[in-house]
């Protein structure tokens, strides 16, 4: 062996391991996404980038907003399902243009100026327990969930959950839609109230609570989180409404005070890729929007299951007055004086 590959070989014994990690491009991503559904991309792209260390932080969607607005240094990339609270920052100046092949030729319905970009297509399913079964005919429709909430209210008081709008941004995104959509939402919400229903922060509280049986139904949960954990979890069912089903995106940008911006454009452009959809589309239940993405879980798939009932979230313009103060003031209102829990 040639004695300069012994001296590198000597010396690189002599260096410590985490002085070795600090040469790399370090890489803060801020995301209201749960890194266990999302672990196969992040793997994907360390083996990509192996000169870049990710450090992936997973929040409630408020929490990544607050820091998006205030924490310096900046995270370099910031992903929330919040998708009013995304724009809104982007708007505001707060992210910088993604220019490469992959952001150019992203589907215009889903990014906003080539500077946020819609890269999941999530629905947003009602979850009920087996229990349910034997006592009535579960909810396929936002109309079933209505007819059981008040014919069976003795027996699901308690037991049904669903987001705090007051305590979780996607939560209230969700019932906007709704309000938007379903001209009986509010009659819906009165259902719930008056069943005495449990208002989680997260998916994941009402996937908790269907599993130990303290809630027997959960509206508006997340499709991807309910689905990944109805693979281990049998006792619960992941139902597509049937009458209109809301899809909600993950929305990812580049913070425009980034301190490594050339590694989150990496990553976001990754998130982009036909390599990373592919992924999501394979190994993970947050479906993929490419159209030329095949797997089982890809929009184009979920589109041919629900068809003309299937209402993605628009990123757009029209999402900016979600977070209107006096909008949200007025909407908060009546979700109190209708569902009788108040909520901040």
């Amino acid at each position: 062996m040639p004695h300069r590959w012994i001296c590198c070989l000597l010396l690189a014994c002599l260096i410590p391991l985490d002085a070795l990690a600090q040469a790399r491009t370090p890489l803060v991503v801020e995301a209201a996404l749960d890194r266990q559904v999302i672990a196969p991309l992040l793997e994907a792209f360390e083996r990509a980038y192996p000169d870049i260390a990710l450090h992936y932080h997973d929040r409630s969607t408020l929490e990544v907003d607050r820091r998006a607005r205030e924490v310096r240094p900046a995270p370099d990339v910031v992903i929330s399902s919040a998708m009013p609270w995304q724009l809104a920052r982007v708007n505001e100046g707060l992210a910088q243009p993604l220019v490469s092949p992959a952001a150019r030729r992203w589907p215009q319905w889903a990014k906003w100026r080539n500077e946020v970009f819609g890269f999941t297509f999530e629905p947003i399913v009602t979850v009920y327990r087996l229990d349910l079964v034997r006592h009535m005919i579960p909810p396929t429709t936002h109309a079933d969930l209505h007819t059981i909430l008040t014919t069976h209210q003795e027996l699901l008081r308690g037991r049904v959950t669903t987001y705090s709008p007051g305590r979780s941004g996607v939560g209230y995104t969700l019932f906007q839609q709704d309000a938007r959509y379903s001209p009986r939402f509010w009659d819906l919400v009165a259902a719930m109230g008056a069943a005495e229903v449990s208002l989680e922060d997260n998916t994941q509280a009402m996937l908790d609570g269907l599993t130990e049986g303290r809630y027997w139904v959960g509206y508006n949960l997340l499709g991807s989180y309910a689905m990944h954990w109805a693979q281990t979890h049998p006792e619960v069912i992941v139902q597509v409404p049937q009458d209109y089903a809301l899809v909600m995106m993950r929305m990812a940008f580049v913070h425009r005070d980034a301190p490594h911006p050339m590694a989150a454009k990496a990553f976001v452009d990754f998130l982009l890729s036909v390599e990373g959809q592919r992924i999501l589309a394979g190994s993970t239940p947050l479906f993929s929007v490419l159209p030329e993405v095949i797997g089982p879980y890809t929009a184009q798939r979920l589109r041919d299951q629900v068809g003309e009932r299937l209402y993605p979230i628009p990123i757009n313009a029209s999402l900016l007055a979600f977070v209107d103060p006096l909008r949200r003031d007025a909407f908060m209102a009546r979700w109190n004086r209708e569902i009788r829990i108040l909520e901040p």
